[in-house]
């Protein structure tokens, strides 16, 4: 009977550890994903003219590329472009004013861990950069005519997972967090403002494995 269950115990073992191998991520290996994003700024500023500003949420679609440069260590970039609006909150321009709008292209680059569960649900945790682009800002008319932003380095944490449903193909949950700060110039440098923009990136979508 010890025999039996010494044998039975050394299939499991096995049969484990192949299973844990089959669903490591190797070295070599690609992952291409489309997702939709949620982008929510937590912004902050500190202004020539007091107060603070307010940035507004979107949703827009995203592309990112994972290449495994090892075995379950991977190099992510993403690829995805929002416009926001800005307006001016308790300054001198009054309690809520439109200053203008902008777009943002914050490529990032982040290097990430899968954790390698043996399964078909793979977390992966990471830590990257991004240098953020802004680009046809518009002041918003009236008083305000001229807004402008300048491009900025900065850094980002992120925690998602893949869910097998399929041979190389999964579903993805991701979540980032961007810290980007900028230099806002509003009238030729009337008023100048140092914000921070932070936002929190929610996305969700499906990937391929090649």
């Amino acid at each position: 009977m010890s025999k039996k269950l010494l044998a039975g115990l050394g299939l499991f073992a096995a049969s484990m550890v192949s299973a844990e191998m089959a669903s490591a991520q190797q070295a070599g290996d690609l992952f291409v994903r489309a997702r939709g994003i949620y982008v929510a700024p937590h912004e902050s500023a500190t202004t020539s003219i007091g107060g603070t500003v307010d940035i507004d949420n979107k949703i827009v679609p995203e592309v990112d590329f994972t290449y495994f440069v090892a075995d379950n260590i991977g190099v992510e970039l993403i690829a995805a472009t929002t416009k926001h609006n800005v307006a001016g909150i308790g300054t001198a321009l009054g309690a809520s004013a439109d200053l203008g709008s902008a777009w943002l292209l914050p490529p990032t680059l982040s290097l990430q861990y899968h954790v390698p569960t043996g399964t078909g649900f793979k977390p992966y945790f990471g830590a990257g950069v991004n240098y953020t682009f802004f680009y046809s800002e518009k002041a918003a008319g009236g008083a305000i005519t001229g807004f402008n932003l300048k491009d900025s380095f900065g850094f980002s944490l992120q925690a998602g997972a893949d869910f097998e449903i399929a041979e190389d193909t999964f579903i993805n949950l991701d979540v980032k967090k961007l810290f980007l700060r900028t230099d806002a110039s509003i009238n030729g440098g009337a008023v100048t403002a140092k914000v921070k923009i932070d936002p929190w990136i929610i996305g969700a979508g499906i990937g391929k494995k090649f």
